[in-house]
């Protein structure tokens, strides 16, 4: 899989990509990461990205040409199956679309930044508009590393242990995940439960699952 993130300041994501587990499938060659400076597609000789918006609003916005330039760069070597913009007013990210994504194999991320994107790019490069939730981030980057991540660690070969991914919150259909224990039983009077200590696997999976259904009513 191949995911290529477009960004006004692509040093924010260079920590995210280069640690753990999205690190690992980039090492081994499930997954290519290519981030691209939208500045280097900017106009003139100052690479100018961004303008006064028509209509008196203030901030900035991101001009159309730049990110034209970049994606038709983008576009005339290699077919994309998703070009997806990051902003708060998307679709909200689920693990439905972590799915859906992960089994795309050429995807587009345009990160937001200032007042945001001249809207004829939303309307004639974007594919899929998505937000990570209601609220404002100063840009798309750290957005875009969680849906990359989310994607990533959903593609065959990452997890050094697939099973535990079936167990996920949002995998199973309970929605949430019941209580997790691990060492030691006993510290400082707080206990394990003694089932999850009995060897009983029937009755230990009924109570996971009993504590996953109240969990869930309880969040509702």
């Amino acid at each position: 899989m191949r995911i290529d993130i477009v960004s006004v300041i692509p040093e924010i994501l260079k920590s995210p990509f280069s640690n753990s587990m999205i690190q690992r499938a980039i090492n081994k060659k499930i997954l290519e990461i290519y981030i691209h400076d939208l500045r280097k597609y900017g106009l003139g000789k100052r690479k100018k990205i961004d303008d006064y918006p028509y209509g008196g609003e203030s901030g900035m916005v991101i001009r159309i040409e730049p990110v034209y330039r970049c994606f038709q760069k983008l576009f005339s070597e290699r077919d994309y199956d998703e070009k997806i913009f990051m902003t708060p007013d998307g679709n909200i990210f689920s693990q439905k679309y972590a799915y859906e994504f992960s089994f795309k194999k050429n995807i587009i991320i345009l990160c937001g930044r200032y007042k945001g994107i001249d809207q004829r790019i939303r309307d004639h490069l974007i594919s899929k508009e998505i937000s990570i939730g209601p609220y404002v981030l100063s840009g798309g980057e750290l957005a875009a590393a969680v849906v990359v991540e989310a994607i990533t660690r959903l593609l065959p070969g990452v997890l050094n242990n697939p099973d535990s991914m079936i167990t996920d919150s949002f995998q199973m259909k309970s929605i949430n995940s019941p209580p997790i224990y691990t060492r030691p039983i006993l510290y400082k009077g707080l206990s394990v439960p003694k089932i999850l200590v009995s060897g009983h696997h029937k009755k230990i999976k009924d109570w996971l699952y009993e504590k996953s259904i109240l969990k869930k009513k309880i969040d509702s």
